[in-house]
């Protein structure tokens, strides 16, 4: 049976949300299903675009009371295209696909799956995400998120998929080419020599960039040859806290050992030449992917014990966890792990083909359901 599935989201710029959506839509397209992702567009439309899915232009993440004007646009979407899979990934785009899911021919209408995606602030208006025939949780700390705030929900309809990677595409061991890394040392070479640490998170305040440039002016006070990588890009309005790392990295004397570089098209390279990758989120992930991804290469992590990183360190790399919002218990492992490398064994409990097979399997059973 092929199916046709609606995907919508804010928009398609970098993130997990995007990523996984991304994903999805070349896997339906690969098995010869009909696949269209609705959003404001983005930075990943062109990947999206190269899947062979088709996109619709939307502003569906737009908070403002004129969104509501795009749920007639949304049902005729899906009259027209005889959807029968809404897949809703984020919490306004799934109040606007609800709306004009429920008061269409319920003989005739698609299927509506959710996906938590992060452990909202607990309202009405998060609620919605649980409001699926069926809810993904992309990770067991957000199976008991919703278990443990929205106790009304039936945990029969929520199934944990963890989010996952393509291990061809982070190999262990794996080497960047010699002219991604003449071009590097040309534009970095003060990295040379050094024990390189990388956050790779966008710039936002509870991804605990204050925290990492505390825990590298430590290292540096303890004179250990450290260099740390902020590795992400900061949205318009995130532009002062940007700022304000930027001036704490100068007021503590650390131009000569931190970097910004930006959002990064080659974060795997970036951190596959890293002697060590940190995650450092103030408030606990839902999943935790750039964990991830890092470990598949062989590179060592240190985490901040909850969330979803949680769950991929315990699988992959337990040494690499610290009690949360604990920098001088990080800084501590920092420099254990810089005076005694530790190997990480090659492993993938979380592969991207699992996360496919998983999700495409809960469309086709919810699609063939209503046909016995």
């Amino acid at each position: 049976m092929k199916h046709t599935v609606i995907q919508t989201l804010p928009a398609l710029n970098a993130g997990g949300v995007e990523r996984g959506t991304i994903d999805v839509a070349g896997e339906l397209v690969r098995r010869g299903h009909r696949s269209i992702v609705v959003s404001a567009g983005g930075q990943m439309l062109d990947e999206l675009l190269a899947t062979g899915s088709e996109h619709i232009e939307l502003p569906i993440g737009k908070k403002s009371l004129t969104s509501l004007l795009l749920v007639k646009k949304l049902r005729r979407i899906m009259q027209d295209s005889e959807a029968n899979i809404l897949h809703s990934r984020s919490r306004l785009p799934a109040w606007i696909s609800y709306l004009a899911w429920k008061n269409m021919d319920e003989a005739s209408r698609p299927h509506f799956v959710t996906s938590v995606h992060g452990p909202y602030s607990v309202n009405r208006y998060s609620k919605i995400m649980t409001r699926g025939e069926k809810v993904i949780a992309i990770s067991e700390f957000i199976q008991n998120y919703i278990r443990e705030n929205y106790t009304d929900i039936n945990m029969d309809d929520v199934s944990v998929i963890h989010r996952g990677i393509d291990p061809a595409r982070f190999p262990y061991a794996y080497k960047p080419s010699q002219q991604w890394l003449q071009k590097w040392q040309q534009l970095y070479p003060q990295f040379d020599g050094r024990f390189v640490i990388t956050l790779p998170a966008r710039v936002t305040r509870w991804k605990g960039q204050l925290d990492f440039i505390d825990i590298i002016a430590k290292l540096a006070h303890e004179n250990i040859k450290v260099h740390g990588i902020i590795a992400g890009g900061a949205e318009s309005r995130q532009l002062p806290y940007l700022d304000e790392l930027k001036t704490k990295v100068r007021s503590l004397s650390l131009d000569k050992h931190i970097s910004f570089i930006g959002h990064r098209n080659d974060l795997r390279e970036v951190m596959s030449i890293s002697n060590l990758v940190m995650s450092l989120a103030r408030e606990p992930e839902a999943f935790g992917r750039t964990a991830l991804e890092a470990l598949a290469l062989g590179v060592p992590v240190v985490a901040y014990n909850h969330g979803g990183a949680s769950e991929v360190l315990e699988r992959m790399f337990p040494l690499g966890l610290v009690k949360a919002l604990d920098k001088d218990a990080a800084s501590l492992k920092v420099k254990q792990f810089e005076e005694n490398p530790p190997q990480i064994t090659e492993s993938m409990p979380f592969p991207l083909s699992g996360m496919l097979d998983a999700t495409l399997k809960l469309y086709h059973d919810l699609a063939t359901q209503s046909l016995s």
